[in-house]
C-alpha cells in the first residue's frame, strides 16, 4: 500500500510514523510530504531513508492513503486534490470536521459508518476523542443530557514552538513565544482563538464535535485550559443523565469499553495522570463519583496522550478499518 504522510516532519507527523511502525501497518511505499522548506531532506522509517517531497509531487504519485497533519488551510486546499486522484484522505485538522458531507470518526464509536464513498475522513479534535470515548458506553446505558467539561491541555497540542517556549522558560532563556504569556508555572484559560460568544475555538470544538459523533441532543459546555504538561490532556467531566445510574455498573461499562483503561481506586491513590498516559494509546478514566449536588449526575477524570489517541493513533485506526472493510484502492484492486 502506498501511504503519504502529509506533515511528516511535524510533531504529529513523527508520531504517525512511529505508530505506523508499531502497528505493523502494511506499507509498500512511504511518501513523506512536507512544506517546501523541508523538500529534499530525508526521514528514516523502518531502517530506510525516504526523501521528503512536496504536495504536488505527492498527488502525482497517487497514494492509496494520505494521512494529513499539516493544518487546516493545507487540508482545505490539498485534500480534495488527493481525493480527485483516488486517494483516501484522513485529515487531522479541523478543516472538514463539521462539514455535513464528511464523517467525523472515532473507530470504537462510529467506525462502522465508513464506506467506499468516503474519500476525505475527518479525525476529531484530541480533547473530543477522549471525552466521547468515555461517554459512549454511559450514553448507551443512561442517555447523556448535559456535559460540563474543563480541560487541562498539554502544550504538545500547540506543537514544537510551545515545547520550546516551556524549555526556554525553565532554563531562563529568551526565545519565540507560542503563547501570549509565560506557560511555565502557569495555566492559560486560552486554547485556540476566541470567538464572538466569548468561548475559544477549542471549547466550541468540544461542543459541536460531541454532538456530531455521539448525539445532537447532548448539551456540552467547556472551559479549555493550557497547562505546562507534556504527557497528555486531562479533563474534569461532569455528566448529567436522563436516568439514574449505579456506580458499579458505570465502572463495569467503562472497564469493558474498547480503548478505555479504568484507573479508579482512591484507597491506593490510583487515578489517571498524563505522566502515565504519555506514549500509550488508551483513554484512562478514574475519580468516578456521584455528583451529590444534583440528581442523575456523575463526575469523572479522563486522561489521554493527545498526540497518540488524540491524533495519530486514531487516524491510523481509521485506516485499519478501511483495510478491514476492503475500502482502500490497493485492497479493492488486489
Amino acid at each position: 500500500m502506498k501511504v503519504a504522510v502529509v506533515g511528516a516532519t511535524g510533531m504529529v507527523g513523527n508520531i504517525m510514523l512511529q505508530v505506523l511502525k508499531e502497528r505493523n501497518f502494511p506499507i509498500s511505499e512511504l511518501i513523506p510530504v512536507a512544506s517546501e522548506r523541508s523538500v529534499g531532506t530525508s526521514i528514516s522509517y523502518d531502517g530506510v531513508d525516504y526523501e521528503v517531497v512536496g504536495l504536488e509531487t505527492a498527488v502525482a504519485m497517487r497514494p492509496d492513503l494520505a494521512l494529513f497533519s499539516a493544518g487546516g488551510e493545507t487540508s482545505l486546499e490539498w485534500a480534495p486534490k488527493f481525493a480527485a486522484v483516488g486517494t483516501t484522505v484522513i485529515d487531522n485538522s479541523s478543516a472538514w470536521r463539521m462539514d455535513a458531507d464528511k464523517k467525523l470518526i472515532v473507530p470504537e464509536i462510529n467506525g462502522e459508518l465508513l464506506t467506499a464513498e468516503d474519500k476525505i475522513i475527518a479525525n476529531p479534535n484530541c480533547s473530543t476523542i477522549q471525552l466521547v470515548l468515555a461517554l459512549k458506553p454511559l450514553h448507551e446505558k443512561y442517555t447523556v443530557k448535559r456535559v460540563v467539561v474543563s480541560t487541562y491541555q498539554s502544550i504538545t497540542g500547540t506543537g514544537v514552538k510551545a515545547t520550546t517556549q516551556l524549555e526556554n522558560e525553565r532554563n531562563n532563556r529568551t526565545g519565540e513565544m507560542a503563547y501570549p504569556y509565560q506557560i511555565d508555572k502557569n495555566c492559560l484559560p486560552h486554547c485556540d482563538s476566541f470567538e464572538e460568544n466569548g468561548y475559544t475555538k477549542e471549547e466550541m470544538k468540544l461542543t459541536k464535535e460531541t454532538k456530531k459523533i455521539l448525539d445532537p441532543n447532548i448539551n456540552v459546555t467547556a472551559t479549555a485550559v493550557r497547562v505546562p504538561v507534556v504527557g497528555g490532556h486531562s479533563e474534569a467531566v461532569n455528566v448529567e443523565f436522563e436516568n439514574d445510574f449505579d456506580l458499579a455498573t458505570v465502572r463495569s461499562l467503562l472497564h469493558n469499553q474498547d480503548g478505555i483503561t479504568l484507573k479508579d481506586d482512591p484507597t491506593t491513590n490510583t487515578y489517571p495522570m498524563p505522566l502515565y498516559a504519555e506514549g500509550k494509546d488508551d483513554v484512562f478514566v478514574g475519580r468516578i463519583r456521584r455528583d451529590e449536588s444534583q440528581a442523575n449526575t456523575l463526575n469523572m477524570w479522563v486522561v489521554s496522550d493527545n498526540l497518540r489517541k488524540g491524533a495519530a493513533t486514531n487516524a491510523i485506526q481509521i485506516a485499519e478499518i478501511l483495510i478491514k472493510k476492503g475500502l482502500l484502492n490497493s485492497v479493492l484492486s488486489a
